[in-house]
């Protein structure tokens, strides 16, 4: 039984057609990673799932009484706004209370943050209280736009290390956008390759192996990933044997 399914959805804004055609599905407490080029779709696919935008054709379906946690690539905080932790928790769910909030920061791995001021944390202490802010209704489905976008190597591994503990926890089904190639091979269960389509998709161990992985996807250095655009307009699966030709883009978006 899926969480959520996405079928035949495309999105356009104006003349400009985002995402085509995109069909995959999301299984209970199972890590779906999405990669691609920039400009490819993953915010607007992680948006669309969310509500904040609405398919030009094609449809989502959720198990009914789907609770959803999302956590944003980053969260601008007025400098000069003195607010705590806890305070920030409870104006994002009124209905939390101080003990909700603080279950939720020690899930999250932060519990000595509750009250401190938002405008004092680091960028990955921030980044575990929106994770924290995500899990206050105890989400079966967490959605994770480059949520270590900033942070450093060690940093990054300890937020997604973090995330596997939580879905260990808690049973939720993870999907996140990452270029961080590590994050990707050790991380997932499943590897969706978006390029306003679904390029291929598979397990980590079949998609590393099909040659459109090698094709999309370097090593660099620190474990980044090397994206290279699709030049191409049709869709194939991970057993593709055929010759594309590539150009390489920024691995950011």
């Amino acid at each position: 039984m899926s969480l959520v399914s996405v079928e035949n959805v495309s999105v356009g804004y104006g003349a400009n057609t985002v995402l085509r055609n995109v069909s995959f599905a999301v299984t209970p407490k199972e890590i779906v990673t999405i990669v691609g080029p920039n400009g490819s779709g993953k915010t607007t696919l992680l948006r669309t799932l969310i509500g904040a935008v609405r398919p030009s054709t094609g449809r989502i379906n959720q198990k009914a009484g789907l609770r959803i946690g999302y956590v944003p690539q980053k969260l601008h905080i007025d400098p000069t706004l003195p607010i705590t932790v806890d305070r920030f928790l409870r104006l994002t769910d009124r209905k939390a209370d101080r003990a909700t909030c603080a279950a939720a920061l020690e899930r999250a791995g932060v519990p000595d943050l509750t009250n401190r001021q938002m405008s004092a944390l680091s960028g990955g202490q921030l980044q575990r209280v929106l994770l924290a802010r995500a899990l206050i209704n105890r989400p079966d489905l967490l959605l994770l736009d480059e949520a270590t976008q900033g942070l450093d190597q060690p940093g990054s591994a300890a937020f997604y290390r973090q995330i596997e503990e939580v879905r260990r926890d808690t049973g939720c089904a993870v999907v996140m956008i990452s270029h961080e190639l590590h994050v990707v091979m050790s991380a997932s269960d499943r590897v969706i390759c978006l390029n306003g389509h679904v390029c291929c998709e598979g397990t980590p161990d079949i998609v590393s192996a099909a040659p459109e992985y090698r094709a999309l996807f370097g090593t660099g250095t620190g474990g980044a990933l090397a994206l290279y655009r699709h030049e191409h307009d049709h869709n194939h699966d991970e057993n593709c044997t055929h010759d594309h030709t590539h150009t390489p883009t920024e691995a950011a978006e």
